[in-house]
């Protein structure tokens, strides 16, 4: 199954009959769920709830825009308002009786009064109504897999990215694990010095040796590069599988952030080589940060 971005566009256009077209389109972005905003003209509530069952049943995540522009290009027939006209005709009559006023009429006046001339759109009712719904819904499936097809496409490139963040990611566990013996060693010696110093005449070295052994083995770092490449296998294999794996891979990467800040704290004032460990370190969560902010555009 091909990795799915959430951004994504599609449009298509088509005619209902000789007087009817419209413009269907969808866009959608990142979201941590499925929000689906439609906007159609007044009038197709039936039509709006079908779409909405169809984009849940089609998507799983991402804000998702659903707009229908409807072109009316019929002609349109003037026609009167008569009882909008007579009103005025009765109070041109009744005030021309009053008050004994001389005159008729003037049927321009009469057409320029707001109301009075009607433009009646032929095949604009409920009949066209259903026939538009009917056509929508019939291109709303094909429009839905042109969605997809950008989406997965823009899914492979993010693929690519992620994948990129993984082998740096990887490089940088390697150099840490490479590192890792001569930064125990010299903590080791360290400790030792300290401890010793610190003991003073009531020195014993067996003793000084057990309190070392037991802090090194607590600064130990095998554990959390361990589960860092484990993360690191894990993820790849997500990206292999795709589908629906935002979630689990931004889960992922809050556990890999957190190794590399536990891998920061334990060889921390080390000094030596022990500071290109804190470099690697600080390299992983900066690949961890450009991952996060990819993953969170994947379905």
């Amino acid at each position: 199954m091909p990795l799915y971005s959430m951004t994504g566009f599609a449009r298509t256009q088509a005619r209902v009959n000789d007087q009817t077209s419209y413009t269907l389109s969808l866009k959608s972005v990142n979201h941590r769920f499925l929000d689906a905003q439609l906007r159609l003209p007044s009038g197709f509530d039936a039509l709006e709830m079908e779409l909405r069952r169809v984009l849940k049943e089609s998507l799983v995540r991402g804000h998702v825009e659903l707009t229908l522009s409807i072109d009316r290009s019929t002609q349109q027939a003037a026609g009167l308002n008569r009882e909008l006209v007579a009103g005025y005709l009765d109070a041109f009559r009744a005030a021309q009786k009053e008050f004994w006023l001389a005159g008729d009429p003037d049927l321009n006046t009469i057409l320029r009064i707001p109301g009075a001339l009607e433009a009646n759109h032929r095949g604009s009712g409920e009949e066209d109504t259903a026939a538009l719904s009917a056509s929508v819904l019939a291109e709303i499936g094909p429009l839905l897999e042109q969605l997809k097809t950008m989406r997965a496409r823009e899914g492979e490139s993010l693929g690519e990215i992620l994948h990129g963040s993984l082998d740096r990611l990887a490089q940088a566990v390697e150099g840490v694990s490479q590192l890792r013996p001569e930064v125990e060693q010299r903590y080791q010696e360290r400790l030792t010095q300290r401890l010793s110093a610190a003991a003073g005449s009531e020195f014993s070295r067996q003793r000084v040796l057990e309190e070392v052994a037991v802090l090194v083995d607590r600064s130990d770092i095998a554990e959390e590069l361990a589960r860092m490449t484990t993360h690191i296998g894990h993820f790849r294999e997500l990206l292999s599988a795709g589908g629906e794996v935002g979630k689990k891979l931004d889960f992922l990467l809050q556990e890999m952030n957190r190794e590399a800040n536990t891998l920061l704290s334990k060889t921390g004032g080390v000094g030596g080589k022990g500071t290109h460990i804190t470099e690697l370190g600080l390299a992983m969560k900066a690949e961890i940060e450009k991952a996060r902010e990819q993953v969170q555009n994947v379905e």
